[in-house]
């Protein structure tokens, strides 16, 4: 991810073929280690390639990508019934609201970080 950052950060500042020192130097003015081979790899998979059409291609294929979440909001919305309609709608608020909360705090990081 480190190495997709530099070259989108390389590209963003106008220049359109960055090369292996130019992601290093990114990379290494915020002290991380560039790896030479994701690097060149990199390199490799975008060269003679536009960066709006990657990105506009990858776009389309996370379109298509099933994303969780709103599960446990349409479970907190049915799991209240039986009750009076009042009290059970009033309870059932505050439970949705500490469910989201619950699954914002184990998502923070997703698994991975931004520089891994």
């Amino acid at each position: 991810m480190k190495v997709i950052a530099a070259y989108l950060l390389a590209v963003l500042a106008g220049n359109t073929s960055p090369s292996a020192d130019d992601l290093k130097d990114i990379l290494g003015s915020v002290g991380a280690e560039a790896d030479d081979d994701k690097i060149e790899l990199l390199l490799s998979e975008v060269k003679g390639k536009d960066i709006t059409e990657l990105i506009a291609s990858g776009r389309e294929k996370l379109a298509s990508v099933p994303s969780g979440g709103g599960g446990a909001v349409a479970f907190a919305a049915t799991g209240g019934g039986g009750g009076a309609a009042a009290p059970a709608s009033a309870a059932a608020e505050p439970k949705k609201e500490e469910k989201v909360e619950e699954k914002e705090e184990s998502d923070d990081d997703m698994g991975f970080s931004l520089f891994d």
